[in-house]
């Protein structure tokens, strides 16, 4: 029998009410918008409070690609630190912490604009940041069990696990070790397999509209892309999206999905 080695840093005793931000990408306008669309008061550039109590719940992918990688990372940390909402690692997340601690890691995907951003911050939010990133859990379990949070998903053999098998699909989702014609990594859509009672709800995987298939719904509709910054209302499963003030990065996958 495999041993299994719970964590817990997922089990957060907190039935909200929350609401799930999507993927980011240093889209640090869109997310101050939604923010605001969604009943924060914002009390300065990366302090906001909600005055019913509800928490952000953000999943991951804070940085690369879009044009403030550093604003959202500020907010973010605020909020988390604050104790006013949580934050699950993303795969990009974590190749930034890398960078920062000084590992060799290819310099493609969006984290070189990271990078250039990050040249005229003061080494101390360096450390601060890669502190923080390495501190946050792959996936968390909310309301009593009821919502699985985790930046690519997890299977329902994965929920409250801490393995590497868990940690890489949490970023990942399912991948083939294949790449497309784009030169991208092949994933399948775990999503139709799983048979959990828990409502899973994750990003990662860039579609022009929400999808959800077997009580498990991706709400990262591309905002770096050119789509939406999307938050889900839990428990109210209702949708908030705001526009891309611009096309910040281009994806031919994110051009095959759109046509």
């Amino acid at each position: 029998m495999m041993r299994t080695s719970p964590d817990p840093r997922a089990y957060i005793d907190d039935r909200g009410p929350f609401d799930l931000i999507g993927d980011i990408h240093g889209c640090f306008d869109e997310l101050a918008v939604l923010l605001e669309t969604l009943g924060y008061d914002r009390r300065d550039v990366h302090d906001w409070h909600n005055p019913e109590g509800r928490r952000p719940v953000f999943l991951g992918d804070l940085v690369d690609r879009g044009p403030d990688s550093p604003g959202v990372l500020r907010t973010v940390h605020a909020t988390v630190t604050a104790g006013r909402g949580y934050c699950v690692v993303g795969n990009h997340d974590d190749k930034f912490r890398r960078w920062l601690a000084g590992r060799d890691v290819k310099i493609t995907h969006g984290i070189e604009e990271t990078i250039e951003q990050m040249a005229a911050e003061p080494d101390a939010f360096h450390r601060d940041m890669a502190d923080f990133i390495d501190s946050l859990p792959h996936h968390l379990i909310l309301d009593e069990g009821a919502l699985i949070v985790a930046h690519a998903g997890v299977t329902a053999d994965m929920h409250g696990e801490d393995t590497r098998r868990v940690r890489t699909f949490a970023m990942y989702g399912e991948v083939t070790g294949e790449r497309d014609h784009h030169g991208l990594p092949v994933r399948r859509d775990w999503a139709r397999n799983y048979a959990g009672e828990p409502t899973v709800v994750h990003g990662h995987v860039a579609e022009p509209h929400v999808r959800e298939r077997n009580n498990v719904l991706c709400i990262d509709t591309g905002c770096v892309f050119g789509g939406h910054l999307t938050a889900l209302r839990w428990p109210e499963r209702d949708l908030v999206q705001v526009e891309a003030h611009n096309t910040w990065f281009h994806s031919p996958r994110w051009s095959a999905a759109e046509s």
